[in-house]
């Protein structure tokens, strides 16, 4: 009929304009494959699902744009990342100390128990202090009194950088940058560690080694 081959008409005529309309409202595949590698520049290497923070451009050394809680859109980004390699070589030595002391002690009253965290209650007042105040005068002397994020450093030193370097490992740019990302992730790896150990002693009231050795679970 007149009016069915109106309509067939009609429907390659919009068939017809649509193919040459198609390009201009849909992105080509270039286009498209440019907007997706922006997005994901956008988005945090470490958390796809979540924003990369503006502060974690990627300079730094292990930088993966980590940063769920936002601390780096309120606090100097050096000063974090003082903070993360102090943790992390503080950590790290904590660690080889949990091991070292279960299988050695002093041979002094109160320094006999391999799990860390009863050893803490038993050991001497007078050592913990000692420890206490060589630490501060480590942090103190180190930065030369400066302790806050706007003048730690006022003289150019980089995050974590306390002239400390017998093997002279700095002496070669990329090894120097090789090393930075290595303490990092194991500095990063000793933090989860060391939070490990200190849960699983206080929970089994074992020393590590003696946890691996003779796995008991909990009662």
């Amino acid at each position: 009929s007149a009016a069915m081959l109106r309509l067939t008409l009609l429907a390659a005529s919009v068939a017809a304009a649509s193919a040459f309309s198609a390009p201009s409202l849909l992105p080509r595949a270039g286009a498209r494959a440019s907007a997706t590698s922006v997005q994901m520049q956008d988005k945090s290497y470490a958390m796809p699902f979540l924003s990369r923070p503006p502060a974690l451009d990627g300079t730094m050394a292990g930088d993966v744009g980590f940063d769920p809680l936002g601390f780096s859109n309120y606090f100097d980004l050096k000063w974090l990342r003082e903070a993360e390699l102090k943790h992390g070589r503080i950590c790290m030595l904590g660690c080889l100390g949990f091991i070292t002391q279960e299988k050695i002690q002093l041979p002094l009253p109160g320094f006999g128990n391999k799990v860390a965290t009863e050893a803490f209650f038993s050991v001497p007042a007078g050592g913990l202090w000692q420890i206490f105040f060589t630490l501060g005068a480590i942090e103190v002397l180190s930065n030369g009194g400066k302790l806050s994020p706007g003048d730690m450093f006022a003289e150019g030193r980089a995050p974590g950088d306390l002239g400390f370097d017998p093997l002279n490992l700095s002496g070669d740019d990329a090894a120097l940058r090789r090393f930075e990302l290595a303490e990092l992730k194991h500095g990063r790896l000793a933090m989860i560690g060391l939070g490990g150990m200190l849960h699983q002693m206080l929970l089994t009231k074992q020393a590590p080694l003696e946890q691996l050795a003779n796995f008991q679970p909990l009662q």
